[in-house]
């Protein structure tokens, strides 16, 4: 996983990479709250572009980051999700209060 951290714009970017399950869902769970925690950034976007697999654990990867972050009035996006990553997530509910965009 590659992190960035933009200060200008007060957002935190993860690039995650190939598949998300339970071992690397707890890897990428502990670096973004250290993260998050660290920097407290008003956006919290997650890059799926060189995501090819994802199970349950990916769904309560972002769910989890997506409570904290909005404790403080912070907001996760997703980006570059593929078409079966997409469907997982409108099966799983989270796109009804998780947006995808296009980072800009």
């Amino acid at each position: 996983m590659n992190v960035k951290h933009f200060i200008e714009d007060k957002y935190l970017v993860f690039e995650l990479t190939e598949e998300i399950d339970h071992h690397e869902s707890e890897k990428i769970k502990k670096r973004a709250d250290y993260e998050i925690q660290r920097l407290m950034p008003k956006r919290v976007v997650f890059d799926f572009e060189k995501v090819n697999f994802m199970d349950s654990a990916g769904i309560g990867l972002i769910i989890g980051r997506y409570k904290t972050v909005s404790c403080y009035g912070g907001k996760i996006e997703l980006i570059n999700v593929n078409n079966k990553l997409r469907k997982i997530f409108e099966l799983s509910g989270l796109k009804r209060f998780i947006r995808e965009e296009k980072l800009v």
